[in-house]
């Protein structure tokens, strides 16, 4: 016989069982389609993230109070940087373009009947520069009401719509922590960022947010969440927190280990990939489990033809088929259940891809390299699995064969 010759046969033989052929397929389809969709959803996960990190701009510095060891064993920040801080970096620090504060606290806002627990952001005119907003309504507060301490707010498109409805908000007055505000002015919606939805936030200025709802509690000035910095270009990033660095140690007196840390969106995408990255070969590994039983069930499915199909085994072996001829014709039986297997397990791994992508804001993120990999993971299974049933087949002895039928 030659190979196109077993080829037909072998398909003839598991046409006349499809029944128990399809379930043989099951588990190999199980298999490719779980690591094909763990693969795939772990990479969109991936480009979501990046996607959210570079919406922060590929310049944008984060100043946090505290060290990493600090930030580990404490729930809450410590109070190690100022606004005194932030205005000397934006002065001193020449790869700095612009530099914005951020003094946030969760507080109850109330318009007519209508009251929400919402974040409350102090912080300067700069925010729409360095943080990449536009005002959709209205008007930014400006340096005149940074220095006059005026209670003015503009809020996120989200809270506009929750407590005005269709009233124009801007003009109008609402309470936050029972000190009246008026509104001059609506974000444009721009969406979560990293979990802090700025689109469901008031920002005031930054010094009235410390006089009228937050309070001073540092001794060294007007403490502050953290500050973000825009440098002037990607080349000048490292500089920049070399400078940063520098200019705060020596404000703050620093001689051992410094009380802040400083973040880019480099550090945070390499440190999320890493995440991510592991998370997701987790996630294929459990799944190519499922590959490795659907393995065993073609080698046990197989020993089970190899029993039914004694007598014609004998037969074939007593009209000169040799022992390689057997051998093929089973091991390409192993081959096609579990290709076949895989280009259905593919079909049904990117289906749901595509489905985790139009129900969440993940990407439909299909790696061709994993399609090939896995395909080429579960014909290996099928030859590897397929072996011991073939060589039980091929040693048989015709006779023996014929008469044990």
């Amino acid at each position: 016989m030659n190979f196109l010759e077993s080829v037909q046969m072998a398909g003839k033989t598991l046409l006349s069982n499809k029944l128990r052929s399809a379930l043989t397929m099951l588990g190999i389809v199980i298999g490719n389609a779980s690591v094909i969709a763990m693969i795939g959803i772990g990479e969109g996960g991936q480009s979501y993230v990046k996607r959210e990190l570079e919406s922060l701009g590929p310049n944008v510095l984060f100043v946090i109070p505290g060290n990493q060891a600090t930030q580990r064993i404490s729930n809450s920040l410590p109070k190690t940087l100022v606004l005194a801080d932030a205005e000397a970096i934006a002065t001193q620090v020449p790869t700095i373009s612009a530099v914005t504060v951020e003094l946030n606290s969760r507080q109850v806002v109330t318009y007519s009947n209508r009251n929400t627990n919402v974040n409350i952001i102090g912080t300067n005119p700069n925010f729409l520069v360095v943080r990449d907003f536009t005002v959709d309504q209205g008007r930014f507060f400006t340096d005149v009401d940074m220095k006059r301490s005026n209670q003015v707010a503009v809020v996120g498109a989200k809270l506009a719509g929750r407590l005005f409805g269709n009233t124009n908000p801007v003009g109008q007055q609402l309470r936050i922590k029972d000190t009246s505000f008026q509104v001059i002015g609506v974000l444009e919606g721009k969406g979560s960022n990293l979990g802090v939805d700025y689109d469901d936030a008031a920002m005031i200025p930054v010094i009235t947010a410390a006089n009228r709802i937050i309070g001073r509690t540092s001794p060294y000035g007007l403490e502050l969440t953290f500050i973000v910095a825009s440098a002037k270009n990607a080349e000048s990033v490292d500089a920049a927190v070399f400078q940063i660095t520098n200019l705060l140690r020596q404000r703050h007196k620093i001689t051992g280990e410094d009380d802040f840390t400083i973040r880019t969106q480099k550090d945070a995408l390499q440190t999320v990939g890493q995440i991510t990255g592991a998370l997701t070969i987790m996630l294929a590994a459990i799944a190519g489990i499922s590959l490795f039983v659907g393995g065993i069930g073609i080698m046990n499915i197989m020993l089970v033809s190899v029993t039914e199909r004694t007598q014609e085994i004998g037969l074939r072996k007593a009209i000169g088929a040799t022992e390689q001829d057997i051998l093929l014709q089973f091991m390409i039986e192993s081959v096609i259940v579990s290709a076949i297997g895989g280009l259905v397990g593919t079909g049904v791994g990117v289906s749901g891809i595509m489905l985790v992508a139009a129900f969440t804001p993940l990407e439909a993120a299909i790696s061709p390299v994993a399609i090939a990999t896995a395909v080429s993971v579960s014909g290996a299974i099928g030859l590897f699995f397929g072996v011991v049933p073939a060589r039980r087949a091929a040693k048989l002895d015709p006779i023996v064969a014929l008469r044990s039928a």
